[in-house]
């Protein structure tokens, strides 16, 4: 059972997070204007597991109400990405800022992924505060191997040493050196993990 303080300035805000919070995993014990009720919870120890707060100027006062062990959790009704950056900054156990008009099932799910320790936002707030990074162009470099480097080259993917591989390709082990050295001056590497992490990467092998 996550255990829910709810904070809002007016009842009729209350009455509403308590409504839209009502389930059989999460008991709202109480509700309150200010964070004066939390103070009071946590001084006789019996602090929920979730303090869901609707009035974003009381943000600044919790700082000095948390307990340093990081064992509370706050969840914020706010549509600003400062919010985030300011919850980020306080000994949370879990965190999460969701919209004054999510759903429900919405403000439910981020409670209780707060009170399991996550931080969570809702998509466009994350958009504003992670950049997006476009997908790496696949790689325009050309390896120009013989046939015979190609095959030595998949022999080493699969993990077989020189001697092993001169055996496989009916070769000797001189000469699987020499393809050997040949793929790690093509490839500009040097060593065996480096010359088949780069074929795969670039797609002259599969792993």
């Amino acid at each position: 059972m996550t255990r829910i303080l709810i904070i809002a300035p007016t009842p009729a805000l209350r009455a509403g997070l308590r409504a839209m919070l009502e389930r059989v995993d999460i008991e709202v014990i109480s509700e309150a204007s200010n964070l004066e009720a939390f103070a009071f919870f946590v001084s006789i120890g019996a602090q929920p597991d979730v303090v869901v707060l609707a009035d974003e100027s009381e943000l600044s006062r919790l700082p000095r109400l948390l307990r340093q062990d990081g064992s509370q959790a706050v969840v914020v009704l706010a549509d600003r990405d400062t919010v985030a950056a300011q919850l980020r900054g306080m000994s949370l156990r879990g965190w999460g800022v969701v919209s004054n008009n999510a759903t429900p099932d919405e403000l439910q799910a981020v409670v209780l992924a707060a009170a399991q320790g996550m931080a969570v936002l809702p998509t466009p707030l994350a958009n504003q505060l992670i950049p997006s990074r476009a997908p790496e162009a696949a790689s325009t470099e050309v390896i120009d191997l013989t046939p015979r480097e190609r095959d030595v080259l998949e022999w080493l993917s699969r993990g077989l040493p020189n001697k092993l591989i001169a055996i496989e390709l009916g070769i000797t082990e001189a000469t699987v050196k020499f393809h050997v050295s040949a793929v790690y001056v093509k490839l500009n590497v040097s060593s065996r993990a480096e010359a088949v992490s780069k074929a795969a990467r670039i797609g002259l092998i599969v792993l």
